[in-house]
């Protein structure tokens, strides 16, 4: 696996089964609201807010859903939830450390949750900070690299990325976490489009794993995101491209 390009792209499919479930817009909502409750609910002076609307709405997600769920984060509305954000850290095969970001009312609950779907596949849960020195917050934009050219992406530079990496078929657009909307905006503006632009933890260093690591990391990504209180989830594996399409097979 190289890299993020293929991970984005199994994220990317992940999130379309997630829709028909109809637990994606679900989760969305929940991190709309946790963002109003900690920032308030005016996007312009909210930049964490603003970033889950722009995830939603990337998603489709309903208008009246994104304000039903700024509302329910504001303690504007008589069904306010008392959701928080929680960072599990831990190791998945082969070595795999593991963030996982979940959104939660009880945090007990979930916690035992997490743990548990870790131990099945052959993870652990660690303790805090055993995994979350070797990842960095940024902004992470994929460009198809097909459809647009280096030279192209510069825009980008100028706006305050950091760097672009070519990745088999895709450009990764790195930029500090403040500056992803900067970006972004950038890249809409010189009509750019994009697969995803979102914020990631990334790892300093990767592990590459093998093919039986591989397809039960595989699977405990898949139960982990069955879990309505989970959201984003980043580890730092690699898996050669080959074993990947053997195991997509």
């Amino acid at each position: 696996m190289a890299g993020h390009s293929k991970w984005a792209g199994i994220k990317h499919k992940k999130a379309i089964v997630d829709a028909r479930r109809g637990k994606l817009f679900t989760k969305l909502g929940r991190a709309i609201t946790v963002a109003a409750k900690e920032g308030g609910g005016e996007i312009d002076g909210n930049p964490s807010l603003a970033l889950a609307v722009q995830k939603a709405k990337d998603a489709s997600m309903p208008k009246d859903n994104i304000e039903r769920a700024i509302v329910r984060g504001t303690g504007a509305g008589a069904d306010a939830e008392a959701y928080e954000a929680v960072v599990y850290e831990g190791y998945g095969p082969g070595g795999v450390a593991m963030l996982i970001e979940a959104l939660t009312e009880n945090r007990n609950r979930t916690g035992a949750d997490v743990r548990h779907t870790l131990t099945k596949h052959g993870g652990s849960l660690g303790e805090p900070g055993s995994v979350a020195y070797l990842f960095s917050q940024c902004g992470l934009i994929v460009v198809d690299a097909e459809a647009h050219s280096e030279e192209q992406l510069m825009v980008a530079i100028d706006a305050g990325a950091e760097e672009i990496e070519l990745d088999e078929d895709v450009y990764e657009v790195i930029t500090p976490a403040a500056a992803l909307s900067a970006v972004r905006a950038a890249l809409d503006q010189a009509g750019i489009g994009y697969q995803s632009a979102e914020l990631v933890q990334r790892p300093a260093v990767r592990v590459e794993i093998d093919e039986a690591d591989a397809s039960t990391l595989l699977k405990l990504i898949d139960a982990l995101e069955d879990n309505d209180d989970v959201g984003d989830i980043h580890a730092n594996f690699e898996i050669d491209a080959e074993v990947l399409d053997r195991i997509a097979g």
